[in-house]
């Protein structure tokens, strides 16, 4: 597949980050009626790990030199699974979509091929809406497998005040500056995780990679629980997502959102309300600081009913996200 007439390519870099925000704010409003995505978000992705901007991303550009589309591979775990992205202007850029798609999954060929992988798994998400990107990924062989729900709650001045955890349970914030702490840290995320189907191994080295990319974290919002002194559960947040707006198309004002990047329980001590300690506990944190909302992203298929705790701290779905997949062989 070919790009338009007078429509060209070309590879992404930092100073690119307002014009992609355009276009995957535009993306954003078309299929879930507010922008989602934030400026630090777009720089995380050019800066990860395990990704080239020089080679595992593309712009589409229009005769009028504008930029209308934006593609890319993701990986940071650099495990035997890739992730792509095609984002496009609903009104300008949708003729791009086929040609960019193509070249990410020729660059997933070359990617497996370099690691010596005789083949990979490739991931894409669509919002339910976007019938005519499903309809590509489907003619390139997708199929869907799973289903991601984006969880909100307002918050309110009464949010602000810390909440008492259960007894035995004390949580406080990670110690940013102390190595230990941020092992302890990443032990209990990466073996929480290891619970999930979509778990991938990851060193602590490559974890503090992805730390290194992130904007200026606000680490007295990253949390630790411990009972009777031993840490056993964990909250990640992300910057604020100052460029929200929703929940919903009836609701269009620009927002601030504090958000749980990841919440983590150590297997033997679930159900004795640590994971909701450490959500009201963050929630408090962003009231306090004048978030209006908390956000998180959740697998709904994921067997620690992580849906049912969020729904019980009075977070609802704002949009679903489908995820469709494929193998790609080192072949071609």
């Amino acid at each position: 597949m070919t790009l338009p007439d007078g429509w060209t390519t070309r590879r992404p870099t930092l100073d690119d980050i307002a014009a992609i925000l355009a276009v995957v704010h535009a993306s954003d409003i078309a299929s879930v009626g507010y922008p989602d995505f934030g400026a630090d978000e777009v720089e995380e992705v050019l800066r990860a790990p395990n990704f080239d901007p020089a080679a595992d991303s593309w712009l589409a550009v229009d005769p009028a030199g504008e930029v209308v589309a934006w593609a890319y591979l993701e990986n940071p775990h650099g495990a035997d699974r890739e992730n792509v992205e095609v984002y496009v202007h609903p009104e300008h850029g949708v003729p791009a979509q086929p040609p960019l798609l193509d070249l990410l999954l020729g660059r997933v060929v070359e990617r497996a091929a370099a690691a010596g992988r005789e083949q990979v798994r490739v991931r894409a998400g669509a919002i339910p809406t976007e019938l005519r990107y499903i309809a590509l990924l489907r003619s390139a062989g997708f199929a869907f497998v799973k289903r991601y729900a984006r969880m909100a709650r307002p918050l309110t001045a009464a949010d602000a005040r810390l909440p008492d955890p259960p007894p035995g349970v004390l949580i406080r914030p990670l110690r940013s500056v102390d190595d230990a702490d941020l092992r302890t840290f990443f032990t209990i995320l990466d073996a929480a995780f290891q619970d999930t189907p979509d778990y991938l191994p990851q060193t602590y080295q490559r974890w503090r990679e992805r730390l290194a990319v992130i904007a200026a974290p606000e680490w007295d919002e990253w949390l630790v629980a411990e009972v009777d002194g031993v840490a056993v559960g964990i909250v990640q947040s992300a910057s604020d997502k100052t460029t929200n707006a929703g929940p919903g198309p009836s609701d269009g004002d620009a927002r601030s959102e504090g958000w749980v990047r990841n919440l983590a329980v150590l297997r033997e001590h679930r159900g004795r309300g640590v994971g909701r300690a450490l959500l009201r506990h963050a929630f408090a944190i962003y009231a306090a600081k004048g978030r209006a909302w908390a956000g998180l992203g959740v697998d709904l298929t994921n067997p620690t009913r992580a849906y049912d705790l969020y729904t019980s701290v009075g977070m609802s779905a704002s949009y679903e996200a489908d995820i469709y997949e494929r193998t790609v062989s080192a072949a071609g």
